[in-house]
């Protein structure tokens, strides 16, 4: 597991370098293959070669992400600093971050990670990095320390964009009925939006919080005149 750690680390913290070994690794393949064969059917590798390193640039943190969540050990870990680069993506700077990692035996090993590296899960076409000195969960394989995946669902700040992502529509179903309070499909629609989000995350949410929104259910008519 260390040495298949070490790769992805490799793949995805350093796309560019990984292009180029991963292009000539496939061209110099192909070519050697041709020759033992007596044919050109087999340079087809030399292919195979340039798409799966332009496939890297894009996948290599996806790919990692996915092997650590599957086979690494859990451990928490802080951002210590964050800074940006003069590298952008979608017209947004780059950071750079140095963290610390608290393995599950107790130890403190630091490690860094830009945007462009960073291998979260689960895997969504989104960046999604803790906020600066807040504990955040991850895995990682004993012995590589340093390549790390971040646990996004599992860690705070994950869990809080979860919630504000499922309050958005008890959001619009009371924004519709503060419209027209006797309208029975609004009434309809924010009991529903309320009785989804509260199952889902009643062991996440402040008590108090979820008896304010239960006791506005309880308030809507149950039978709705119609005008």
């Amino acid at each position: 597991m260390v040495v298949v750690s070490s790769i992805l680390y490799f793949l995805s913290h350093y796309p560019i370098w990984s292009f180029w070994l991963i292009l000539l690794g496939g061209i110099g393949l192909g070519l050697l293959v041709s020759m033992w064969r007596a044919g050109s059917g087999w340079a087809w590798l030399s292919l195979g070669g340039l798409l799966f390193a332009q496939a890297n640039i894009f996948t290599g943190s996806f790919l990692n992400a996915a092997f650590l969540n599957a086979c690494g050990t859990r451990g928490t870990a802080v951002i210590v600093q964050e800074s940006p680069t003069s590298s952008t993506l979608n017209d947004n700077p780059v950071w750079e971050y140095a963290a610390v990692l608290r393995t599950a035996d107790g130890r403190d090993v630091k490690f860094e990670f830009d945007t462009m590296s960073a291998s979260t899960y689960p895997i969504r076409n989104a960046i999604l990095i803790p906020p600066k000195g807040e504990t955040f969960v991850v895995k990682y394989v004993p012995g590589f320390e340093r390549n790390v995946a971040i646990l996004v669902d599992e860690s705070d700040y994950g869990k809080a964009r979860l919630i504000a992502q499922d309050r958005e529509p008890v959001e619009r179903a009371r924004a519709q009925l503060a419209v027209s309070p006797d309208n029975p499909e609004f009434i309809a629609e924010y009991r529903q939006a309320v009785r989804v989000f509260v199952d889902k995350h009643r062991d996440q949410l402040d008590p108090a919080q979820v008896q304010s929104l239960e006791q506005r259910v309880s308030e809507l008519p149950t039978k709705p005149q119609t005008q």
